[in-house]
């Protein structure tokens, strides 16, 4: 492998800069076309802008969209939103981080680009580039507007960049930074020093086995734990194993046709499966790059909710440039032995270029960018009588409201979904009857929400298009609401 093909021209390095403008610019529109049609939600969204713009206020991140007074570091481990309090200090507007999810999916594709330029010429290092950008994980990551994983995509890519390119230490310490992104990353940190040890890196590989187990331990046991309302990690949701981890693994160990079992055992299962592998021609089931996807697609697959099975989520776009440069480093061996497949390569960029540009020009729920292309959403009626509901709230008050109108309140209030900041403290409620997707664990429904907020005293102050404003006349305004904003 020639290094000094690894760095491109600076006419190159332009080209790559217009495509991540592009791509950047693409999002951001998309993002923010989202916010204006009120489709933008309190889960995701609302959550992540609450904590980080406590955060902003040099504050402990206090969500009321998870509860009155809950720590979002007793929900998950992601320290590392901490560091994105200054974007509020620009623009203190929750659109903000649309464009921090932009900027990090772009930061993604340069490793990309660098990891197949090492093996050939700047037009397919550049398609690949583009592969990425345009594949449906990265269309699905900025259709849901933000979540903490978006941090660790470019981590993930830059980390098998210097895998490749022998700098194990340099793996090491981007390993090391992910444990900052989730709790469950101390797992894939043992993946990556499985390869490492793969590679002949033995120490590095110890160490970042050991910094995995130790991170994993760290953030589950004692983290969690001591910021979490129940004092517990809660999130075991792989009962088709077993009640625990111990049980679970010893499920795999003594059963290990049952667990392959479980992982095709639904259509939307072996459909994700299908869609990470189909466009890139099946060739990552050939490189060992591929076992550092394997922790994040197994836990997926694995567990009890349907909805993390489907391609629609944030969860794919971790995986998208692990399996991209797998499928390369694959591609680019087979051509090196043999003659007749000395094109695969290009084939290969091709594929997944074409599948996700023909994805996104006719199958707009897989491919969300679809609707940004074709105008596909304007803001409707139904919208703007949101806008006018939003408008009636006052400043520094608490408020519940539906999944899609929370991100548009909390610039200014305490916000959260009804029912799940108590029957004590929002002075107004917002109900939508067209609500189609309450959000939340265990959500009402808009009658349900409106039945309760009449039997706590609520007014009707306002209605149109189904969309009401009730108010609590005999309520002052609680300090918790008011100066929760407040530096």
């Amino acid at each position: 492998m020639d290094r000094r093909r690894a760095w491109p021209a600076p006419r190159e390095r332009w080209h790559l800069a217009l495509l991540l403008a592009a791509f950047t610019a693409l999002a951001v529109t998309h993002s923010f076309l989202r916010h204006r049609a009120y489709e933008s939600k309190g889960y995701d969204l609302g959550i992540f802008d609450q904590a980080i713009r406590q955060y902003a206020l040099l504050k402990p991140p206090i969500v009321p969209v998870k509860g009155v007074g809950f720590h979002l570091l007793g929900d998950h481990f992601h320290p590392v939103l901490a560091l994105l309090a200054p974007a509020y200090w620009i623009w203190d507007d929750p659109r903000v981080l649309g464009i921090v999810m932009a900027l990090a999916l772009a930061l993604a594709a340069v490793p990309v680009y660098l990891f197949a330029r090492r093996r050939s010429g700047h037009g397919l290092a550049l398609g690949a580039a583009a592969a990425l950008l345009i594949s449906w994980p990265f269309q699905a990551m900025v259709n849901w507007d933000f979540h903490e994983i978006t941090l660790g995509v470019p981590l993930m890519a830059w980390l098998v960049w210097a895998l490749d390119g022998g700098r194990p230490w340099t793996v090491t310490a981007l390993a090391a930074s992910l444990l900052t992104v989730r709790e469950d990353m101390g797992v894939t940190l043992v993946a990556v020093a499985l390869v490492l040890a793969i590679r002949g890196h033995r120490v590095q590989a110890a160490v970042t086995a050991v910094l995995g187990v130790a991170g994993y331990w760290f953030a589950t046991s004692v983290a969690i734990p001591r910021f979490s309302p129940t004092g517990s990690f809660g999130y075991w949701q792989f009962t088709a194993l077993g009640p625990d981890l111990p049980s679970s693994l010893l499920f795999i160990l003594t059963r290990p046709l049952s667990a392959v079992g479980v992982l095709v055992d639904h259509p939307l299962k072996i459909a994700l499966l299908l869609l990470h592998l189909v466009p890139l021609l099946l060739l990552p089931l050939l490189s060992p790059l591929t076992l550092l996807a394997m922790p994040v697609l197994l836990s997926r697959l694995f567990n009890d909710r349907l909805t993390v099975w489907s391609p629609v989520f944030q969860y794919d776009a971790i995986l998208a440039p692990i399996l991209l440069m797998a499928a390369l480093e694959a591609a680019h061996r087979l051509a090196a032995r043999r003659e007749e497949l000395r094109r695969l390569p290009t084939v290969l960029v091709a594929a997944a270029l074409g599948v996700s540009l023909l994805g996104t020009a006719v199958f707009p729920l897989v491919f969300p960018f679809h609707r940004t292309l074709t105008g596909d959403m304007a803001v409707t009626a139904h919208a703007r009588s949101l806008d006018r509901a939003v408008s009636l709230i006052p400043d520094g008050v608490c408020v519940e409201a539906p999944d899609h109108v929370i991100p548009h309140l909390t610039t200014r209030t305490y916000v959260g979904l009804a029912g799940d900041i108590g029957d004590e403290l929002a002075t107004w409620t917002i109900v939508d009857l067209q609500e189609e997707e309450p959000g939340g664990w265990d959500p009402l429904t808009p009658g349900q929400v409106l039945e309760r907020a009449r039997a706590l005293g609520f007014q009707r102050v306002w209605s149109e298009d189904g969309v009401i404003v009730l108010h609590h006349p005999g309520r002052a305004v609680d300090p918790t609401c008011s100066d929760y904003l407040r530096r």
